[in-house]
């Protein structure tokens, strides 16, 4: 029988231009009434959970993931009290995204990351939620070799490793060598040894789909080389750096750059490879895929498109996407 793969929408998401004076029950309505979502993505702040509660209820979308960020040597105690909120709201993941600097500002190693992942797999595994460490940007991960050498350690001591990958992380650094040059990732690329390219052999979100590693997943897309936005920096003056790309064409006045639709194909690829992988084969520990477009300065701060409306056309397209996944499987 086709596995199924539930199509959820990130909290976050459920905004037109993040200046929006959305609530929380307003939000959970948008994501139940677009009718192409099965559940919401986020974790409450304190003093939301009966509020998660009672929206997830009065809607029936159910929350099958949250996730936060957190330094090391200071929040190890806030990611356990997430891993219990998720699992208290009936979350099956938590999206765990680990600073590149501990709480003291120091870099994080490999060996850190790994023994705080194995921490965090134990307390999952007693409360029947699996902490997801993230790909992504400002974090451990974003030289995206490591993500190879900590999962190998990982299953060196027989656990699984499971992750949430965000491709649009890796798409947006495709012939960027300004991006690409954060923590002397670029060393790697030229020689030979890290590929970010889906079009090419032996691409990073190849290797991490073959291996087994996907157990969550964040849909936003990206275009290799992204413009920066323009519209929103952050507190310091630098611009956004362009991760999120519109899934589909705005309309004028409501973006800073020309749009090309054929620049999203790198993205889809990497989508349809996970979902090919998923669809065929019966080890693939894929769970769900979130819609993750957002109003950060570094994704779609500033747009005049609805950041919502983005949302609910990606998810419209992964699941025609994956309905033709199965029938060709």
């Amino acid at each position: 029988m086709p596995k199924d793969l539930p199509i959820g929408c990130t909290g976050s998401g459920a905004t037109h231009t993040g200046t929006d004076p959305f609530d929380v029950p307003l939000r959970f309505r948008m994501v139940k009434e677009a009718g192409v979502f099965d559940y919401f993505d986020r974790t409450p702040l304190p003093g939301e959970l009966d509020l998660y509660k009672k929206c997830s209820l009065d809607n029936a979308l159910p929350i099958r993931g949250g996730g936060f960020f957190y330094a090391l040597g200071r929040d190890e105690p806030l990611l356990e009290w997430h891993l219990r909120v998720g699992a208290e709201l009936g979350a099956i993941v938590h999206n765990v995204q680990i600073g590149t600097f501990d709480a003291a500002g120091k870099p994080v190693s490999d060996q850190q990351v790994a023994d705080t992942y194995l921490r965090a797999y134990d307390i999952g595994q007693k409360l029947g939620i699996d902490a997801c460490f993230e790909v992504h940007v400002n974090m451990w991960s974003e030289h995206y070799g490591r993500v190879q050498r900590v999962a190998e350690m990982v299953e060196a001591r027989g656990i699984p490793y499971y992750m949430t990958l965000d491709c649009s992380h890796i798409i947006f650094k495709i012939d960027n060598p300004e991006e690409q040059a954060v923590q002397n990732m670029r060393a790697d690329i030229d020689a030979g040894t890290l590929q970010l390219d889906p079009r090419k052999p032996n691409h990073v979100c190849g290797i991490w789909i073959e291996r087994n590693w996907i157990r969550h997943c964040h849909a936003r897309a990206a275009a290799p080389g992204g413009p920066k936005n323009a519209w929103m920096n952050h507190p310091d003056g630098r611009p956004g750096r362009g991760i999120q790309y519109p899934f589909f064409r705005p309309e004028p006045g409501q973006w800073h750059a020309d749009w090309d639709e054929a620049k999203l194909e790198p993205w889809k690829m990497v989508m349809r490879q996970l979902m090919r992988h998923h669809a065929t084969n019966p080890n693939s520990p894929l769970r769900q895929i979130s819609t993750e477009f957002i109003p950060n300065p570094d994704y779609g701060g500033g747009a005049k498109y609805s950041i919502f409306e983005q949302n609910v056309a990606c998810a419209k397209w992964l699941r025609q996407t994956w309905a033709q996944t199965i029938a060709a499987a």
